[in-house]
């Protein structure tokens, strides 16, 4: 099952210091819904660990992530693949950025493809959840960039 999310947004600070805390996973990582830890491995890979759990399916999730694109100051693009409460996960986010008369704005965009016993036994309870966690993340970077 592929989940599909984009939007954007707008803040008060310049495209260099948005991408700067855009391409830190130590100071966007946790700001990622149920965040529990993570270990870098170098300039462009890191794993994190989330909890993750739909009714009675709970677990962690450890997620190798990947700095796939990094074009300062327009474009952050991730890659991650990892293992999801007895299934597998593979995401893909984007923030393509532009400069405003007084900030920056922010579009993101990604797809996350989950396989596994998780789709099998959650089935239409996953997309609701992505999506509810996916605006915790985006209203917690606007919050930190504000």
């Amino acid at each position: 099952m592929a989940i599909k999310f984009s939007g954007e947004f707008e803040v008060a600070k310049t495209p260099e210091e948005v991408y700067d805390f855009l391409t830190d996973p130590q100071k966007f990582a946790p700001l990622l819904p149920d965040y529990v830890g993570m270990t870098v491995q170098d300039a462009t890979h890191f794993m994190v660990k989330v909890n993750v759990g739909i009714s009675y399916i709970k677990g962690a999730a450890d997620v190798k992530m990947e700095l796939a694109q990094a074009e300062r100051p327009t474009r952050a693009q991730y890659k991650g693949q990892g293992t999801v409460a007895g299934g597998y996960a593979s995401i893909l986010a984007g923030f393509d950025l532009s400069p405003t008369g007084n900030g920056t704005k922010v579009n993101w965009h990604g797809e996350s493809q989950i396989f596994g016993r998780l789709m099998s036994m959650a089935g239409g309870l996953v997309d609701p959840l992505a999506k509810k966690n996916i605006k915790k993340l985006i209203d917690g970077l606007q919050g930190a960039l504000s």
